[in-house]
């Protein structure tokens, strides 16, 4: 009776196994996804809280970027998201050329493919030509298009203006990320065709009551 026990736990944990396995497998093919998040980085904070090991491309001397691209993430409705899908780590110069403007370092580029582009099921030129379609298509509120020096904004004003200036945008689609009491960035939740979708579950505002978006944190 032991022995026959032993064979059916024994042939259940191999069944599991692969069906984790090939669930796991299903989930993290390219283009097997639900909607994007495109994150938007408040580069003040990035490059304040990374002085001395932040890319002098967005964070040099004569840099001063407002919001820029952190990325176009392939998403789960449910929670979670696909990650690095193939081994493919090339992005060509022209890709990275035509996207600094947006996404100014090139190590941020090559790492934003090698783990979310390649789960988009896109080629690296039509993923890199969809993250600067929805750069272009978010329109970034006046008061926080530059960092002037006297800029400081409560986090619940950010979300509420980002709405105001996007037309079919509600709450429901933006999330904030703080660094503590510093806005780090803002996420919007976005359909494979770039129009705004209410976000899924875990994408959530992460800010403190008195977080504030400031030029120099």
């Amino acid at each position: 009776m032991k022995t026959v026990l032993s064979a059916i736990v024994v042939s259940m944990v191999v069944f599991l196994s692969m069906t984790g396995a090939s669930w796991a497998q299903r989930k993290a093919e390219p283009g097997t996804f639900d909607y994007y998040v495109f994150s938007l980085s408040w580069s003040p904070t990035h490059c304040a809280k990374n002085q001395g090991d932040a890319d002098p491309d967005q964070c040099g001397v004569e840099r001063r970027f407002g919001f820029i691209v952190h990325g176009l993430w392939p998403q789960y409705s449910n929670g979670g998201y696909p990650a690095t899908c193939t081994r493919d780590r090339t992005v060509p110069r022209a890709v990275v050329d035509a996207t600094m403007p947006v996404m100014p370092s090139v190590g941020l580029i090559v790492h934003q493919w090698t783990k979310h582009g390649t789960c988009s099921g896109l080629p690296v030129t039509d993923y890199f030509a969809q993250v600067r379609k929805a750069f272009a298509k978010v329109k970034i509120p006046e008061a926080l298009q530059a960092p002037k020096s006297d800029l400081s904004i409560p986090a619940t004003q950010v979300e509420r203006l980002f709405v105001q200036a996007n037309p079919g945008l509600e709450p429901e689609s933006v999330a904030l990320i703080c660094s503590k009491r510093d806005v780090a960035e803002v996420r919007l939740c976005l359909n494979k065709d770039l129009s705004f979708i209410p976000c899924g579950a875990k994408v959530v505002d992460r800010c403190r009551r008195d977080a504030l978006l400031t030029a120099a944190p």
